[in-house]
This record gives structure tokens, C-alpha cells and sequence, in this order.
């Protein structure tokens, strides 16, 4: 019988990558898409590049940059600590406190924010007047609506109060993805339920909050543009100002698209490095699952 013959050595060293030719394709196909798209940019003239640098840095268009920043600063702002209350009162053991938590997420998640914004603009059709008093007594004092519903106020009021109920969700399934042994833990320390949210769970679900906050904050960011309907001066409204003058309608929108992209950009950077905060210590697997409950609360 004759012997079988000792396989051949490998060297390791000596291997090659497997050429993929499918691979190969679709990268010269993409190359040949980013060529083609780069000149279409470059060689259609009614794109006008001259005209977007002439007014990319132009002080309308910039105040309407900063109205909008700050519109989404303070509405984040104020719909993120509503969106805590909301979540902890959806957890929390007395009844009508959660149900009133899911009336209001229910409520403002099902309705579109431009007819939000639409609504809180014309609230003056409901309440002429708006008053401090007692409850069906006597009203202590009063302002008029039109007064103080502005398309600033207005503004804020909607995009807080939509944004609140996309928190709430968020924070809660945040807070759901904390173990409870941690609850028990604080409250075998003599943590009272007030301090063991505050200081043990929420800090944890930083974690799980974090990344669809980011991304809340930048779909925010863009959904300021609605508040052109009701004469806002955001940076959409900006450009719409000088394209209804001039009559430059396409430059003025990749302005606009310009500065969106820029800032969108930068807070996507920003929210790179706080989830890296926040993820410190936790290892591929752990941030797996941690990214799978940020997506579940996304598609809340």
C-alpha cells in the first residue's frame, strides 16, 4: 500500500487577497457616478456657483443661520427635560400620571409639526385673550393673544412640545434598558426613588439615550425650516426673501443646502465624540446591544 504523500506547507506569508471581481465592478462603477454627478455640479451653468458665493456669507442669510441654531438649541432644550418628566411619569407607578404621559406623546407624535406650528401661530382664534385666575373663578389678569403668541413664540412652543413626546420615548427606553438591580441597589443604599432616577438610573442610560438624541437633534435642526410658513425668519426664509427679489431661485437654495450640510456635519462630529463619552468601558458585544436598543428607540 502505498504511503500517502505529506500535504505541501503553506507559508502564510506568501498569501494574496482573493480578487472579487464584483467588488471590483462596483467601485468602478461608483467612481464613474461620483465622476458624472461632479460634472453635472460643475458644467451645468444655471447652478450659478458665482451667485452662491456672493450671498453664502451675506448677513440675511447668516441671521437666518443663527435664528435657526438657536431655535433648535432652545427647543431641544426644552422638549428634552419635558421628554424626562414624561418618561419617568410613564414608569412610574401612579396610574393617571402614565396615562396622561401616553395621552400626551400619542397625542403630539400623531400630529405633523407644520400643523402644529400652524395651530399654536393662530391660537388667537380660540383664545382671544390669555388669563391667570381660578379655576372656573375669576381671572386674575389677562394678555392678549395676539400679543403674545408671535411666530417666535409660536415656534418654540410647537417644536418643543413635538420634540418633548420623541424624548419621552427615547429617555424611556433608555431607562428601561438600565437592570433593575440597579433600582434595588439604590434603594438597599436608602436612595429614595427621586435620587436613585437621578443619580444612578439616568446617568446609565446615558449610554442608550445618547445616540437617537444626536440624531433628534439634527432631524430638529432641519424641521426648523417649517417655520417659514408662519413668517419666521430662519435661514430658509432668508433665501426665500432674496430669490423672491432676485429671482435666483436654485442658487439660493444651495445656500441654503450649504449651510444645512455644514452644520449638520459638525453636530454629527460632536455626537461621535459624546458617544464615545459615554461608551467608555463597554466592550464590541455590550455596545452592540446598546446600539440596538438606540435603534429600537429611533423606531419608537
Amino acid at each position: 500500500m502505498t504511503p500517502l504523500a505529506s500535504p505541501t506547507p503553506v507559508d502564510v506569508a506568501d498569501a494574496r487577497p482573493r480578487v472579487r471581481p464584483l467588488r471590483i465592478f462596483a467601485g468602478i462603477l461608483l467612481l464613474v457616478v461620483a465622476v458624472q454627478v461632479a460634472w453635472f455640479l460643475i458644467s451645468n451653468p444655471r447652478f450659478e456657483w458665482d451667485v452662491v458665493g456672493q450671498y453664502l456669507f451675506d448677513p440675511a442669510v447668516l441671521t437666518g443661520l443663527g435664528m435657526s441654531v438657536f431655535l433648535t438649541v432652545v427647543c431641544m432644550v426644552i422638549g428634552s427635560l419635558l421628554g424626562i418628566f414624561l418618561a419617568a411619569a410613564d414608569l412610574s407607578d401612579f396610574a393617571p400620571a402614565r396615562w396622561a404621559s401616553r395621552l400626551y406623546v400619542g397625542i403630539f407624535r400623531g400630529i405633523p409639526p407644520l400643523v402644529q406650528l400652524i395651530f399654536w401661530f393662530n391660537l388667537g382664534y380660540l383664545l382671544p385673550r390669555i388669563g391667570i385666575g381660578i379655576p372656573f373663578g375669576p381671572e386674575l389678569v389677562s394678555w392678549s393673544s395676539n400679543d403674545l403668541i408671535t411666530p417666535l413664540t409660536a415656534a418654540i412652543i410647537g417644536l418643543s412640545l413635538h420634540e418633548a413626546a420623541y424624548m419621552a420615548e427615547i429617555v424611556r427606553s433608555g431607562l428601561l434598558a438600565v437592570d433593575s438591580g440597579q433600582r434595588d441597589a439604590a434603594a438597599a443604599l436608602g436612595f429614595s426613588g427621586r435620587q436613585a432616577f437621578w443619580r444612578i438610573v439616568l446617568p446609565q442610560s446615558m449610554r442608550v439615550i445618547i445616540p437617537p438624541t444626536g440624531s433628534q437633534f439634527i432631524g430638529l435642526l432641519k424641521g426648523t425650516s417649517l417655520v417659514s410658513v408662519i413668517a419666521m425668519n430662519d435661514l430658509l426664509r432668508s433665501v426665500q426673501l432674496i430669490y423672491n427679489r432676485t429671482y435666483e431661485i436654485v442658487p439660493m437654495l444651495i445656500v441654503a443646502v450649504i449651510w444645512y450640510l455644514v452644520v449638520v456635519t459638525a453636530l454629527t462630529i460632536v455626537q461621535r465624540r459624546v458617544e464615545a463619552y459615554f461608551g467608555r468601558g463597554y466592550d464590541r458585544s455590550t455596545r452592540l446591544k446598546v446600539r440596538r436598543a438606540s435603534l429600537a428607540a429611533e423606531g419608537a
